[in-house]
């Protein structure tokens, strides 16, 4: 299992194809349908091409032009935001099912351990820019995953890096808020957090990786990057991983270290 290169998409390059064939075939030019929607000629290529959402306008003006009898306009309930990016959507199904999940997030709090205002200023801060509707499909899809925090049948680990945790990434304010939920998450017994504290060398040098353990025993890891993710069961690989999750997890703090350290922080702000 792989993940694949980020792209728009489907629906948006599906619904701009169409765009292009209804309005080809009516002998209509970029310009023109441009020019009666309100769009320059390159944004309405954009949109075409799927390289950009196609607008409502346009589908309404590209309907009405080409005569598509609705045809066009009905492509707008396939048009909402992703829940999730393309890549990690395979990672996202796994994360459900999973009896096990451990994490080592060496810069960013976990997803599943975040509060609404990190989550917002990690969409805000995002480039290029999301829409509006974009962060807030992201948003309540990111809470709705925290209710598998509360299944007690499922067991969670969480390493996180001494950087996510000093260094807040809006106000002080609500950074003390998610030092605070990191410590009522770790009072479930479900849930284990630990902090690794900066400098030396050790095996999460590398970066991020998640690994997850299925209800038949299969183990998968999960680790993404700048554009992409790659979710994996080759077993020479996930035993490396899971060997230097291991070795990260006794260089960090232990649990009650890892508390007394974020309760002081959070003290401190």
């Amino acid at each position: 299992m792989t993940g694949e290169t980020s792209q728009p998409p489907m629906a948006w390059r599906y619904c701009g194809n169409q765009i292009k064939l209804w309005r080809t075939q009516a002998g209509i030019s970029r310009e023109e349908l441009g020019r009666e929607a309100g769009y320059e000629y390159e944004s309405v290529k954009s949109m075409e091409q799927g390289r950009r959402r196609p607008a409502v306008r346009l589908l309404e003006v590209a309907d009405e032009m080409c005569q598509a009898r609705g045809m066009l306009l009905a492509a707008q309930d396939y048009l909402q935001p992703e829940r999730f990016v393309s890549y990690a959507q395979d990672f996202i199904r796994y994360e459900a099912e999973a009896i096990a999940i451990s994490s080592y997030q060496p810069l960013l709090i976990p997803g599943l351990l975040q509060t609404e205002e990190t989550m917002r200023a990690l969409f805000n801060g995002h480039w290029p820019p999301m829409d509006d509707a974009t962060v807030e499909k992201r948003l309540a899809a990111r809470l709705a995953r925290q209710s598998l925090l509360g299944n007690q049948r499922k067991s969670f680990s969480f390493v996180i890096g001494d950087t996510a945790v000093r260094h807040p990434v809006s106000t002080p304010d609500a950074h003390k808020r998610q030092l605070l939920h990191l410590l009522a998450a770790a009072e479930q017994r479900n849930v284990t957090v630990q902090v690794l504290p900066a400098g030396g060398s050790h095996p999460g040098l590398d970066g991020p990786f998640v690994l997850l353990e299925t209800a038949e025993l299969k183990l998968l890891a999960y680790e993404e990057g700048q554009t992409r993710g790659a979710l994996y069961s080759d077993a020479k690989e996930i035993s490396i991983i899971a060997r230097r999750h291991a070795m990260i997890a006794r260089q960090a703090f232990t649990p009650d270290e890892s508390a007394r350290f974020i309760r002081k922080l959070a003290e401190g702000l």
